[in-house]
């Protein structure tokens, strides 16, 4: 019985821990199932949410579509409407470019039109101007030659106040005065350019004659072109020469010419109780051809006596200069035109210069002596000797009575005939302008061809210009000197300035 207690119990156990166990599995079964049914509602859910997200998304991408497709639509409108828009753009662009280019063209064809008419009325200038040119060339030169055939035609005017004054010079202070009197009408008288360079007065009150030395003009003065013509074929000016013969017969003539004008003058300006003839020598400045030196030959010598002058009719237009000159017995060169000299009738006359002996300088100097510290004496008589030794006769002259010349010197040929005064100074300073002007005054006292001052120092800008308008001076200073005592002398000297003069360099002091 206990047994069965115990079997019932152990039955009730069992069957209370299998109904738990049961219960347990029903729990876990009912567990099971509703994660079963969580899972699935889970899975139902997200397939409903991926199914809405599919659904959102197709509806996204058709939306994305519908909005692509209306998108591209509006673009393909807009590029549409664009490209109308650049393709009328262009068409404008390309018709604006088309009118330019023909205004351009238009505008071209004009500018070439009015270039090729201004280069065409530029050459029709130019040709006419060369016309004109050939026709005025030719003009100067017909009226230079009428000019220089026309001189005796213009008669010597009023020159009473001339020969009053040429009277109370002479009766004030003497022939000299006189003469240079004269020198001043004829340095005045209104010939063409280049006909009188310089004139040479002087008077012998004993024997009433009055002697003009003219500086004729070279053979330039002809003008060498007869005329100019205009080739148009080569659209230039050719120069026509004039013929040899021509030339040299007109500067044959125009000799004449002014010789018997300064005759008439010279006569013009003198009373007949004062002057009875004129002595006329006719020189020329020039450079001989053959040895490019300065020569001044005499072309016309004429002794005219005033009563035989008087019975001339000279603005005679059928007048011949040359053979009226034949009618004076003038000695006249047969070739002036060759520069062939001719003997002078009349000489300057040495005798009013006071003269000193001679004495040999050169030969008592040292190897190098300094020209500054020079006796003057001694100074003076270099100077004399270095014109000796370039080929002219000098003389010093006495220091009391020398008139401010030093020297005088001259040379006897009648190719390079001329009395020249010389002054010399021994300085160490600028020559003062005072002494150039007063060199001018001794020439024109002493009626000199020629003037020259030489110095130890140097010249200023006023003498040098004073004396290039004088045209008569020459101005030596002490570079130039010594470059002269080293070529005639042999004489290498020094110059001791105080310093280097200006536009010198030291070597030309040593």
């Amino acid at each position: 019985m206990g047994e069965g207690r115990v079997a019932a119990k152990k039955s009730v156990a069992q069957q209370l821990f299998a109904a738990y166990q049961a219960k347990q599995k029903a729990k876990a079964a009912e567990l099971k199932r509703e994660q079963a049914e969580q899972a699935r509602l889970a899975r139902k859910a997200e397939q409903d949410r991926q199914r809405r997200e599919r659904q959102t998304a197709d509806k996204l991408a058709k939306e994305r579509e519908r909005l692509l497709i209306i998108g591209e639509k509006e673009l393909a409108r807009q590029q549409a409407a664009q490209e109308r828009d650049a393709a009328r753009v262009e068409r404008e662009l390309a018709k604006r470019l088309a009118e330019r280019e023909r205004a351009a063209k238009l505008e071209e064809r004009e500018r070439e039109k009015a270039e090729r008419e201004a280069v065409r009325q530029r050459q029709a200038a130019e040709l006419e101007e060369l016309r004109g040119s050939a026709v005025r060339h030719t003009e100067e030169v017909r009226s230079r030659v009428e000019e220089l055939e026309s001189i005796l035609l213009n008669r010597p005017g009023d020159v009473g106040a001339y020969r009053r004054r040429a009277e109370r010079r002479l009766a004030e202070a003497g022939p000299e005065a006189f003469a240079a009197a004269v020198e001043d009408l004829l340095v005045r008288s209104p010939l063409p350019e280049g006909c009188r360079p310089s004139v040479r007065a002087a008077y012998a009150p004993e024997a009433k004659q009055l002697l003009l030395e003219v500086d004729l003009p070279g053979q330039g003065i002809i003008p060498q072109a007869a005329e100019f013509r205009f080739v148009a074929q080569r659209k230039e000016v050719v120069v026509q020469p004039r013929k040899e013969a021509e030339a040299k017969d007109l500067y044959r003539r125009l000799l004449a010419r002014l010789a018997l004008h300064a005759i008439e003058e010279g006569f013009a300006v003198t009373a007949p109780a004062l002057v009875d003839s004129v002595l006329f020598n006719g020189h020329v400045q020039t450079k001989d051809r053959a040895t490019g030196r300065a020569i001044h030959p005499c072309l016309v010598s004429v002794v005219a006596e005033r009563d035989s002058f008087a019975e001339l009719v000279l603005d005679e237009r059928e007048l011949d200069p040359a053979l009226c000159l034949r009618h004076l017995n003038a000695i006249v060169s047969q070739h002036p035109y060759d520069l062939e000299a001719v003997a002078p009738v009349a000489v300057f006359d040495l005798t009013k210069y006071q003269f000193i002996e001679e004495v040999d300088v050169a030969s008592t100097l040292d190897s190098r002596p300094d020209l500054v510290q020079m006796d003057p004496f001694a100074f003076e008589h270099l100077v004399r000797q270095l014109f000796e030794a370039r080929g002219l006769e000098a003389w010093t002259t006495q220091a009391s009575r020398d008139d401010g010349v030093d020297a005088v010197a001259i040379n006897r040929d009648p190719l390079t005939g001329g009395l020249c005064v010389i002054q010399a100074k021994r300085l160490k300073t600028t020559v003062p302008a005072d002494a150039v002007r007063a060199l001018s005054g001794v020439m024109e006292d002493k009626a000199a061809a020629k003037g020259i001052l030489v110095s130890t120092a140097w010249f200023g800008k006023a003498s040098v210009d004073f004396a290039h308008r004088n045209g008569r001076m020459q101005l030596i200073d002490g570079r130039e000197l010594k470059s002269l005592l080293k070529e005639y002398l042999g004489i290498d000297a020094l110059l001791g300035l105080p310093k280097v003069p200006p536009g010198w360099k030291p070597q030309d002091l040593q």
